[in-house]
């Protein structure tokens, strides 16, 4: 082989002829670019040999930063899966209470800040007292108390409550009787449906940081997070050999370059 050929060969190698099958189409080539510029640094590595090792070296801890991508995903991925209501995890969090049977409100216990929750808490009190006066209006002598108390409601519980009068007897549960446009019906509707939810939110608004610790500890995958830490403890082992590797060839290139007689 020529002299200028094995240059080329060199030249390939120091400007990272790996780096194509280390690095992932959507991952920034820059960043690796600079992993590998600072163990090139500190290392100092020379001929193809090293140049190798060395970058073997930035291949390992760039995969070493990917897992730790990972497992953030993983937690990411866990803790989208308790917002489903079907994972009952804001029931399993206040499990200890009795009208826990129910409850849910996981994604506000995620992500509403404590502003957000005082917020919730004057909100669910504002309701509450329209309710009221809805009640106060129905139990009244005035000939139009129905409507009166109907116009007192906010607008999603009216909303809800002509929900319930449009629904189909066949829609409704086994339990449940169909309601009219009355005074007697709304007052049943109220007291059954509204204010029960009423008593369901104040406790979930309460418990939130439970809630919250409940989603949290699910999000965890032990399984996942094994398999991410079997890899790393083989990404680890290949480091220190690299590194050994490498320490080795500079001990011996250094003896070399010693004078004879000397070390």
């Amino acid at each position: 082989m020529s002299e200028d050929k094995a240059m080329v060969r060199f030249n390939a190698t120091r400007h990272g002829v790996l780096s194509r099958y280390s690095i992932l189409p959507w991952e920034d080539p820059a960043e690796y670019d600079a992993v590998l510029a600072a163990l090139r640094e500190e290392h100092a590595p020379q001929g193809p040999t090293e140049e190798h090792l060395v970058e073997e070296l930035a291949g390992i801890v760039w995969r070493k930063r990917r897992l730790r991508l990972a497992e953030t995903a993983a937690h990411r991925r866990g803790l989208y899966d308790t917002l489903d209501d079907y994972k009952k995890t804001a029931k399993a969090a206040l499990s200890h209470l009795h009208n826990s049977w129910d409850a849910k409100g996981v994604g506000e216990a995620v992500r509403d800040s404590e502003a957000d929750t005082e917020a919730a808490f004057r909100d669910l009190k504002s309701d509450e007292a329209m309710t009221r006066k809805a009640l106060d209006l129905l139990g009244s002598r005035r000939n139009d108390r129905y409507e009166a108390a109907v116009a007192a409601l906010r607008e999603d519980t009216k909303g809800w409550w002509a929900d319930r009068l449009a629904c189909s007897p066949e829609d409704l549960d086994e339990d449940e009787k169909p309601y009219a446009a009355d005074p007697d019906h709304l007052r049943r509707f109220i007291e059954s449906q509204v204010e029960p939810w009423y008593e369901r939110r104040r406790t979930e608004l309460k418990n939130r940081s439970l809630i919250r610790q409940q989603a949290f500890g699910e999000a965890l995958d032990a399984d996942r997070l094994e398999v991410l830490a079997r890899y790393e403890v083989h990404l680890d082992r290949k480091l220190e050999r690299m590194l050994t590797m490498l320490v080795r060839l500079k001990d011996l290139r250094q003896q070399r370059s010693l004078p004879d007689g000397d070390g």
